[in-house]
């Protein structure tokens, strides 16, 4: 037999039962399908957090207190902004963190506080979609004003402009200053949940921890880097004055990530989540291909007699095995081409679907479609070499006499 009439043999004894056929051929399409959904989700959710990452500017460095008793100062973010000893540093925003309910009338909200100074705004790349951020004036008379974020404005005042309003936070009356733009998705990583006050203010009314000199803790430095080619140069700067006012002769008490770095790790943990997801919706996959294998059997046992009559005929050992891995491989690809379709269409589908919180983001990739299909394939013929390499071996006066 040619390829060809092995192929025509092949999809005619499928059709000869359509139902079983069909229900074989929906394993695959549901592995298929799942493979692919779940891939595009998981490369769309990390494409959205590092679109969000790099937003907020790859010239930037963190300063993080490392080890017991560790701390960094308001002092120290002062003395990185030095021309002589950090020429590539541009700016120094130390920060201090704390949460707090907020309210206003009878709406409240807990979300994160962050004590800033105005350098913040560039150095975290921020807008403002309407009022002012925090300045100067407000960081030295400690004033209680606030910036809120598109989200906590949102649950507090609706769509009223907040702007001039006040919020209650710990029980303190802030004035609204300025509206941080949205960054959209309101979680990780965004400012939408967060409101900024001025550090001294923070420090007075939310944390009050000093150092052993009387200086003013922080949690964090942002520094904003001029060049973003200088950054491993800035590193060393930063390190080496931190180095100077801390007294330090050994270990560092003290770490400086960068933002790349940090973009880095995070596609490196994703892309790990990607392929434990693909693998996952794999297993059906080979679900799908067991059916196979046992509709294959079932196939085998009723045409026994049918394969009889083509030995007696003719029809050689190879013909036999040929027509079985066809009908095999014909279900496995088939279903993979549906389930590709399939998987496309609910990648665009999901992207940008609301289930309670959650928004789903999606990016559907080629490489998801021909991997599954290359998957899909490879089992269908797996699971369907061993029911055609019996079918092939049945002896014609046995099959033939088979009841």
């Amino acid at each position: 037999m040619t390829p060809l009439e092995t192929i025509k043999t092949a999809i005619s004894s499928l059709g000869a039962n359509k139902l079983r056929s069909g229900l074989a051929l929906l394993g695959i399409v549901i592995g298929v399908t799942a493979v692919i959904t779940l891939m595009s989700i998981g490369r769309g959710t990390t494409e959205q957090i590092t679109g969000i990452i790099q937003g907020l500017g790859t010239n930037l460095l963190f300063v993080q207190p490392e080890g017991d008793g560790a701390q960094l100062t308001l002092g120290d973010a002062d003395a990185l902004v030095d021309p002589v000893y950090a020429p590539t540093v541009l700016a120094a925003a130390p920060e201090i963190r704390a949460f707090a309910t907020l309210s206003a009338g009878h709406e409240s909200t807990s979300g994160q506080v962050v004590g800033v100074t105005p350098e913040y705004l560039a150095a975290r790349n921020l807008a403002l979609a309407s009022g002012m951020f925090i300045k100067f004036p407000h960081v030295d008379n400690r004033d209680e004003v606030i910036v809120l974020g598109s989200n906590v404005a949102e649950q507090l005042f609706g769509n009223r402009d907040p702007i001039g309003e006040y919020v209650r936070l710990n029980a303190r009356r802030f004035r609204v200053v300025g509206l941080l733009e949205s960054q959209g998705g309101g979680g990780f990583g965004t400012f939408d949940t967060q409101v900024l006050i001025p550090i001294t203010t923070a420090y007075y009314r939310l944390s009050g921890e000093r150092t052993t000199t009387g200086d003013i803790a922080v949690n964090l430095i942002n520094v904003q880097v001029r060049d973003i080619e200088e950054i491993d140069r800035s590193i060393e700067e930063t390190s080496g004055v931190l180095r100077l006012r801390h007294r330090i002769a050994e270990e560092d008490d003290f770490t400086v990530i960068s933002q790349q770095s940090t973009i880095e790790t995070l596609e490196e943990t994703t892309n790990t989540l990607v392929v434990f997801l693909g693998v996952i919706a794999g297993i059906s996959l080979l679900v799908g291909g067991i059916g196979i294998m046992n509709i294959m059997l079932v196939s085998v046992t009723e045409r026994t007699r049918e394969i009889g009559i083509r030995r007696a005929m003719g029809a050689k050992r190879r013909d036999i095995l040929f027509q079985f891995v066809a009908e095999a491989a014909a279900l496995s690809i088939g279903g993979g081409l549906l389930g590709a379709g399939l998987g496309f269409w609910m990648s665009n589908a999901l992207d940008g679907s609301t289930m309670g919180t959650q928004t789903f983001t999606t990016s559907f990739g080629t490489e998801f479609a021909a991997l599954a299909l290359v998957v899909s394939a490879g089992i269908g013929l797996f699971f369907g070499i061993y029911p055609a390499i019996r079918a092939s071996r049945l002896h014609p006066i046995d099959a033939l006499r088979y009841e």
